[in-house]
């Protein structure tokens, strides 16, 4: 007896474009959300765009996802020093005397 081999369908698709059906997969095949799965795809020098895998029984889609990168600082943050090593006291403790020498 001869096994036939069935391929599964690939399809490029972005999630907006998703029936209501599979999103509905995605979000049964994805309970916690999509982040930690997203996989970068590079198109060529300088383009790529982020996807997550779906998989059915007939097909395999790989599904354009949006992603919004901040690579924006506030202006409040600038404001903020995150590497403050003044120690509150420091200078009270460096001026007062030494007990050390009473024995």
């Amino acid at each position: 007896m001869a096994t036939e081999h069935k391929t599964k369908k690939r399809i490029v698709t972005s999630y907006k474009n998703l029936s209501e059906e599979l999103k509905e997969e995605v979000k049964r095949q994805y309970p916690n959300g999509y982040t930690d799965s997203m996989l970068r795809i590079d198109k060529g020098p300088g383009d790529f765009f982020y996807a997550i895998m779906l998989e059915t029984p007939d097909t395999s889609y790989l599904i354009k996802v949006d992603v919004k990168i901040d690579d924006e600082i506030p202006e409040d943050d600038d404001d903020k020093d995150y590497y403050d090593d003044d120690i509150k006291g420091a200078d009270d403790l460096a001026n007062a005397p030494d007990d050390s020498d009473e024995d």
